[in-house]
């Protein structure tokens, strides 16, 4: 059984509930003529495979490139500008990846790539050479889920399993280039999260603020958003109105506002963050079933690019026949 399948009895709850015909946006609670949204959703890309369940994305901040990759093998694909159909850019299984989870493009063309099982790989773009490898220390339960990369450089990876934040700086980086080295714990939320079960998943996706002061993460399980102090290590929970982060999975942060994937929700929920992401009011909220469990979403000239995994049609999280071919969507207006 995949980790997936026994996160949370809140994601197996919400499997079983109705989904909306497409187009129906809804919100959470009593305020829904306030924040209740419609956008348009389309296909920007196809993945092509007929097992592909894909889990993260990255945009690369040089050029039109946008990377997915694969729960179900690893594989790593390529959309380009003028290609609606995507490119292999790294094999299944390349390098000993299992899965493809979060993806990033640093500003120096590094695609880095979390594989839940073992850790993360960082690639050259430009040749996909295999630049260094960071692995989950010890033999206990992991599960790599989301990355950040921060302002200085350094990327931190988010372990559902173990409820810490990793961190690999320039330096660590530099030391294992070529090769192979430990991920170190930068922050560990055990003791700030609500109550959970030694077997439950907790933190998932992660953002970096572009002043380098701070994180942002959020407990799928607890329903809770924290902000991770990059200058004193501090750790706090961020106050939310209007909604939570129950089930939210990819994070997405620009100008102020913080855009959320709930996977088996199918919504995608836009907030108004504080400057110094303290406290955050829920906006926006788009429920749609043509999201097909979205996982991730990245955001480009005012377009979501979104990760529609299928999870719950024959992937990790559900029994059945996915709609083939998998898809990244085009989200415009929220």
């Amino acid at each position: 059984m995949s980790p997936l399948q026994r996160s949370t009895a809140a994601v197996a709850a919400a499997l079983a509930v109705a989904v909306l015909p497409a187009s129906v946006a809804v919100a959470p609670d009593a305020t829904a003529h306030e924040i209740s949204h419609r956008a348009p959703i389309s296909t920007a890309y196809v993945l092509p495979g007929d097992r592909v369940y894909p889990e993260g994305i990255a945009a690369d901040p040089r050029g039109g490139a946008l990377y997915a990759g694969s729960f179900e093998d690893g594989t790593v694909y390529r959309t380009r500008p003028g290609h609606r159909v995507a490119e292999v850019f790294l094999p299944a299984g390349a390098d000993g990846r299992h899965t493809a989870n979060g993806l990033k493009v640093d500003r120096a063309g590094r695609l880095w790539v979390a594989d839940s099982s073992s850790g993360v790989s960082v690639y050259d773009t430009r040749t996909r050479r295999l630049l260094a490898q960071f692995a989950v220390p010890g033999d206990g339960a992991r599960f790599v889920n989301d990355l950040a990369i921060a302002p200085d450089g350094s990327a931190y990876l988010t372990d559902s399993a173990r409820s810490v934040v990793y961190r690999v700086t320039p330096h660590d980086l530099a030391e294992a280039c070529g090769g192979r080295a430990a991920l170190t714990v930068g922050f560990d939320l055990d003791d700030a999260l609500e109550p959970h079960g030694p077997g439950d998943f907790t933190l998932n996706g992660i953002v970096a603020d572009p002043t380098g002061r701070y994180l942002l993460t959020g407990d799928m399980l607890g329903g809770d958003l924290y902000r991770l102090d990059l200058r004193t290590g501090g750790i706090r929970e961020v106050a939310l109105k209007g909604g939570d982060m129950h089930n939210a999975d990819g994070l997405e942060l620009q100008h102020g506002r913080l855009w959320t994937a709930h996977n088996v929700d199918n919504v995608i929920n836009r907030w108004r963050i504080t400057s110094d992401g303290t406290r955050a009011r829920l906006e926006r909220t788009l429920k749609d079933a043509s999201l097909q469990v979205p996982t991730t979403l990245v955001r480009r000239h005012g377009t979501l690019y979104v990760v529609r995994s299928q999870f719950d049609k024959g992937g990790p999280l559900g029994d059945g026949t996915p709609e083939v071919p998998f898809t990244i969507a085009a989200v415009r207006g929220i």
